[in-house]
């Protein structure tokens, strides 16, 4: 059995290892790099109170799920959905001369117009490049619910993509 500093030291190696992964992902999720911040440290405060009966084989795959399910209750709550923080102005477009930044903040952009459960599995299936299993398991649902969900969420970032202008591979 290891004592309380080892799983101490233990917890503090894989939060400084996984943190800036955890981060992406969550800004991915929510769109917003605050919110992200504040998702990755509500996740690794829940994955610590457990950390003693956690696997370090599935430690990250189970602080992913910790992280999804954090931004979905996160997403419930009634002030998050009303309000949305935002460090430009709407009816301003940023230029950027590279092509790619534009393309990316598009896609972002598009992401962020998704409904919770949707950009959830969309971000963990093609940015976190997981199985439909994998996603399934991630989410607590069905193999087929991450299926529809994604086929679902595809058609609306191609419907959101077009509107923008971005060009839109099949």
């Amino acid at each position: 059995m290891k004592s309380k500093e080892q799983q101490e030291a233990e917890f503090r190696s894989f939060a400084l290892a996984q943190r800036d992964h955890l981060r992406r992902q969550a800004f991915l999720l929510s769109g917003d790099w605050y919110e992200a911040d504040d998702i990755v440290q509500k996740a690794l405060t829940k994955a610590f109170a457990v950390w003693k009966r956690v696997d370090p084989v599935g430690a990250p795959a189970y602080v992913r799920r910790i992280v999804v399910n954090v931004y979905l209750s996160h997403r419930r709550l009634a002030w998050v959905r009303r309000e949305r923080a935002s460090d430009e102005m709407p009816t301003t477009r940023v230029e950027h001369p590279q092509e790619g930044v534009d393309r990316r903040l598009e896609v972002v952009a598009a992401l962020d117009r998704l409904p919770a459960r949707q950009r959830a599995t969309l971000v963990l299936r093609y940015w976190e490049d997981l199985s439909v299993d994998d996603t399934a398991e991630a989410m607590g649902c069905s193999t087929g619910t991450v299926k529809s969900q994604c086929a679902k969420g595809l058609s609306k970032m191609r419907e959101f993509l077009a509107e923008s202008a971005a060009p839109v591979r099949a």
